[in-house]
C-alpha cells in the first residue's frame, strides 16, 4: 500500500515517509482555485504556488516583478482548492534577501494570510540565517538550489547550473546545510542528473526536481507548460501532456464563428 493512500491530508511528514519508501513525490504549479481543485482531485502531492506566476500570469519576462501581495492572493486562492495536497508558496524576490527579519515577516505573512502549509526560498548557505528564523517560528521551508531564476540576472543565462565541479561542490555543501537548518525537501532545477543523483542519495530529506533527470525523489513542472498553454518554452525537460494552447484556439475560433452566424444562442439554448 502507498504512502500517499492511506493520508487524508498529505504533510511534510507523508513526504518524507515517501522517500524512506521509495515512492515518488509528484508537484506541479498552480495559481487560481480552478486548477488548483482539478489537480488536488486527481490526486496530486504537492502545488506549489510559484514565483512563476509573474511569468504565466502577468506576463513578465523574469520572475522578479511579483510581489508578496501578489504571491498572498494567488495562494489564498488556491488554497480554497486543495484539500488534501501539501500547498507551498515561493517567497518572492526582495521579500527575504534583506535580512532574516523580513525574511521572517514575509513567511509569516503568507501563512496567516493565505492558509498555506510551507514556503519555498531559494538560495544556499547564503540564506541560511533566514531559513533558520522561519523554520524556528514553526514555518516548514522548502530550499531551491541549482538554477534559481531569481538569481537570472547574476546567471546572465538559463542555461545548465553546476558543470563545474566547484559549482557542484558549492550545491553539494549547500544541500546539506539546508536540510541541518531543517528543511524539509529541496528543489534541484536544471543540474546534470548525475549530480542530482548524488545530492539525493545524500540528503535524508526528499528532493524535488526540475530538469534534474530521473533519481530525485519527486518532479515538478509549470502547470502552463505542461498543459501545452505555453507554446514558445521547449526546455529539453518538458514534457507536454496536452496541447491546450491549439485546443482552446480552435474552441475560441469555433465560438466567433458560431456568434456571427446567429448558430449560437440556439433556441434550445434560450429561455
Amino acid at each position: 500500500m502507498s504512502v500517499t493512500s492511506e493520508v487524508k491530508r498529505i504533510t511534510t511528514h507523508t513526504l518524507q515517509k515517501m522517500k524512506q519508501q521509495g515512492e515518488k513525490i509528484s508537484m506541479l504549479t498552480a495559481y487560481d482555485y480552478s486548477f488548483a481543485r482539478i489537480f488536488d482531485a486527481a490526486g496530486m502531492d504537492v502545488i506549489l504556488v510559484g514565483d512563476s506566476a509573474s511569468n504565466v500570469m502577468a506576463g513578465h519576462e523574469t520572475t522578479l516583478p511579483i510581489t508578496l501581495d501578489h504571491m498572498i492572493y494567488h495562494a489564498s486562492s488556491v488554497i480554497r482548492g486543495a484539500n488534501r495536497c501539501l500547498v507551498v508558496v515561493d517567497l518572492p524576490f526582495g521579500s527575504y534577501q534583506s535580512n532574516s527579519d523580513i525574511a521572517l515577516a514575509s513567511a509569516i505573512r503568507i501563512m496567516k494570510e493565505t492558509g498555506a502549509h510551507a514556503i519555498k526560498i531559494e538560495g544556499g548557505e547564503e540564506i541560511l540565517d533566514s531559513v533558520r528564523r522561519i523554520i524556528s517560528a514553526g514555518v516548514p521551508v522548502m530550499a531551491h538550489l541549482g538554477l534559481t531564476p531569481q538569481s537570472i540576472y547574476k546567471f546572465g543565462t538559463y542555461s545548465v547550473r553546476a558543470r563545474e565541479e566547484a559549482e557542484a561542490e558549492k550545491l553539494k555543501k549547500d544541500a546539506l546545510l539546508l536540510q541541518e537548518a531543517g528543511c524539509f525537501a529541496v528543489v534541484l532545477e536544471k543540474i546534470p542528473a548525475t549530480l542530482a543523483k548524488e545530492v539525493s542519495e545524500s540528503l535524508t530529506i526528499p528532493t524535488i526536481g526540475i530538469g534534474a533527470g530521473p533519481h530525485c525523489d519527486g518532479q515538478v513542472l509549470v502547470m502552463h507548460d505542461m498543459l501545452g498553454i505555453n507554446t514558445e518554452f521547449k526546455p529539453r525537460f518538458l514534457r507536454k501532456y496536452l496541447n491546450l494552447h491549439e485546443q482552446i484556439t480552435q474552441a475560441a475560433q469555433q465560438y466567433i464563428k458560431d456568434v456571427r452566424s446567429n448558430d449560437f444562442p440556439s433556441m434550445a439554448e434560450s429561455y
